[in-house]
C-alpha cells in the first residue's frame, strides 16, 4: 500500500503532521497550482498501514484520513516490483 495526498483535495490545513503518531508527515515546501501548499511526505515507511495493511487485512491506524476534513488522503495499491536480473561482479 502506498499513501496518497491528492493536491487537488488538500486546502494544506496540515492537520495530518498534528495527529500522525509516526510523524510521515512534514510541512509542504511548494505551492501547487492553486497556491496552497501541500504537506510532503517524510519516509512513509514508518506508517504502519502503509507497510501492513495487506498483511493484517484491515486498517490499522488511518487517523490522518480519518481527521481529513477534505478527504485528501488514501491508499492505493502499489504495482507488483517486476523481477530484476542481478549481475554481481567478483
Amino acid at each position: 500500500m502506498k499513501l496518497v495526498i491528492d493536491e487537488a483535495r488538500c486546502k494544506g490545513c496540515n492537520l495530518c503532521l498534528l495527529v500522525c503518531p509516526y510523524r510521515i508527515f512534514q510541512e509542504g515546501t511548494k505551492a501547487n497550482e492553486r497556491g496552497i501548499v501541500v504537506p510532503a511526505l517524510d519516509r512513509p515507511e514508518r506508517c504502519p498501514n502503509c507497510r501492513l495493511q495487506k498483511l493484517y487485512g484491515r486498517t490499522l491506524c488511518g487517523v490522518c484520513q480519518m481527521i481529513c476534513p477534505d478527504q485528501a488522503i488514501r491508499w492505493d495499491d502499489e504495482a507488483p516490483r517486476e523481477p530484476q536480473k542481478v549481475v554481481i561482479e567478483f
